[in-house]
């Protein structure tokens, strides 16, 4: 029996303040601060939440290091300060980390490097990460002895896909209606009974082909990768922005060292390359950036791009990695505003926010990165806000993320061991980090092992399936196996095929 606070409200409103198209992490950080807000939000979702982007990212939240040679320093003071808020809101998947940089002085010179992390350091404000400093690495360093130098500096890890669910599920405890397989197919403009302009749109469900009509004072288009194609689409009347889209990939390879710091490699190429410590057995490595036309439902790593990491890696990683090492890899396209630059690493990563007021209120999102969502989301509403004079103010930096209100992963590691010690330390982990303190609505009234249901694969079982289709919109075998946890990386093909049927099994039921 799954205990929860109350099932998720799923029926179509008939009219809302705010229609939010696109459910990656800004669509569900715009429509959770809207809601908060007190506007009444529906969020629709034509597949998954965090289906794309916002789910293959390099999976941190940094204010860009490199982003200072581009002179950015209002985004990444903009990041650093999101760091500590992050940190605090959700402890349970955003956590410090830190990276080591090698220094090789046929890339940038110290001076520069030394130079930029006393920036970074300084630009934003840095209340629980520590400062950075010179290293030397000794004969246990994972590098290539080459390597005798270095600098270390602090960011932080999160759980990309997550933190999109989070969101989601914090407009939903404001009230906000999340509508996922559901694509908004029809824009019309028309004007309400008081005369003003307003939207009404066509809602397609994605599975059964049934549509619904939604009247909203205002839409916004959030939908990262497709925001331009949708524009086109639904209001032709508005030309969109010029979006270039970039690919990014990165692999999934066993372990290259202990430790839990995260490597930044300098390419020769002027880039920078990410190492960082994977759900415990793994090391994840990227990004690439490639300019991609196709759909970006089509993204998929090349074999260019696969080379291409593990040839840098195996530059600075005494542990050599070939191809046959790699266990998982995935792409995301990231939609950034076209600034008519060769180099796709020189495209800003800031973000761009066109409101049209004719013929309906349309605000439309360009560009961003999942570090500054919430100050976005924000920007989204003091741009709204003539439109909805009755909202109440910024409400975001202070609040918790659903799970998030507890103080360490450690103390609630020891609280749960405590109340529940017939749960596996492995599986008591993991909850803790995806779910901090909605571990409890997942529990509920467990009391041994078997109070979980039937084990459904590695790490799995039939309680925390129920848990993520009932109150997490999971719906599909990967929603749950690399969306909503990670543990697609230990599933072989016999223990997908079981969590296919029981999914089949709960949709017969009804459930």
């Amino acid at each position: 029996m799954i205990v929860s606070s109350g099932a998720p409200a799923t029926a179509m409103p008939s009219d809302v303040d705010l229609l939010v198209v696109g459910g990656g992490i800004n669509g569900a950080g715009i429509a959770a601060d809207a809601a908060g807000r007190g506007l009444s939000v529906l969020l629709c979702e034509k597949n998954d939440l965090g289906g794309a982007t916002s789910s293959a990212s390099t999976k941190l939240i940094h204010g860009g290091l490199r982003y200072l040679e581009y002179y950015e320093f209002r985004l990444v003071r903009e990041s650093l300060a999101e760091r500590e808020v992050l940190l605090r809101a959700a402890p349970h998947i955003v956590w410090p980390l830190r990276f080591r940089l090698p220094h090789q002085p046929s890339q940038r010179p110290s001076w520069m490097i030394r130079a930029g992390l006393f920036l970074y350091d300084h630009l934003g404000k840095r209340v629980t990460l520590p400062a950075s400093k010179g290293i030397r690495f000794g004969e246990d360093s994972p590098l290539v002895p080459e390597l005798k130098k270095g600098f270390e500096y602090s960011d932080c890890w999160v759980d990309d896909a997550r933190l999109v669910i989070l969101n989601a599920m914090q407009a939903r405890q404001h009230g906000a209606v999340i509508k996922t397989r559901t694509a908004c197919t029809g824009l019309t403009a028309a004007t309400d009974a008081n005369d003003h302009p307003v939207w009404h749109a066509t809602l397609t469900d994605s599975e059964s082909g049934a549509t619904s009509q939604v009247v909203a004072r205002c839409v916004v288009n959030a939908a990262g990768p497709w925001v331009s194609h949708l524009g086109k689409a639904l209001t032709p009347q508005t030309p969109p922005e010029p979006v270039r889209l970039v690919k990014g990939s990165h692999i999934v390879v066993p372990r290259l060292y202990d430790g839990d710091e995260a490597y930044m490699l300098q390419h020769s190429d002027g880039r920078v390359i990410f190492v960082i410590p994977y759900e415990n057995e793994f090391s994840l490595i990227g990004t690439t950036e490639q300019d991609f036309s196709a759909d970006p439902v089509e993204a998929r790593i090349s074999q260019q791009e696969i080379t291409y990491l593990l040839d840098i890696v195996n530059q600075y990683f005494h542990k050599g990695v070939s191809e046959k090492d790699v266990k998982h890899h995935f792409s995301g396209i990231r939609p950034l505003i076209d600034e008519e630059v060769e180099n796709a690493s020189k495209v800003s990563r800031d973000y761009t926010l066109e409101l049209d007021l004719a013929p309906a209120p349309l605000l439309t999102v360009y560009g961003g990165k999942i570090t500054t969502y919430r100050r976005l989301a924000e920007s989204v509403l003091h741009k709204l806000a003539p439109l909805f004079p009755g909202m109440t103010e910024d409400w975001t930096a202070t609040a918790t993320l659903p799970g998030g209100d507890f103080t360490s992963q450690d103390s609630l590691s020891d609280r749960l061991a405590t109340e529940y010690p017939w749960l596996e330390a492995a599986l008591r982990e993991r909850w803790v980090k995806q779910y901090g303190m909605l571990v409890y609505q997942l529990l509920g009234d467990a009391a041994d092992l078997s109070a979980l249901g039937v084990s459904i694969g590695p790490g799995l079982y039939a309680r925390e399936v129920d848990y993520l289709c009932s109150q997490e919109w999971a719906r599909t075998v990967d929603d749950i196996l690399w969306r909503r946890t990670k543990l697609g990386l230990w599933f072989d093909d016999a223990a997908r095929a079981t969590l296919e049927n029981y999914l089949q099994a709960r949709t017969v039921k009804g459930n």
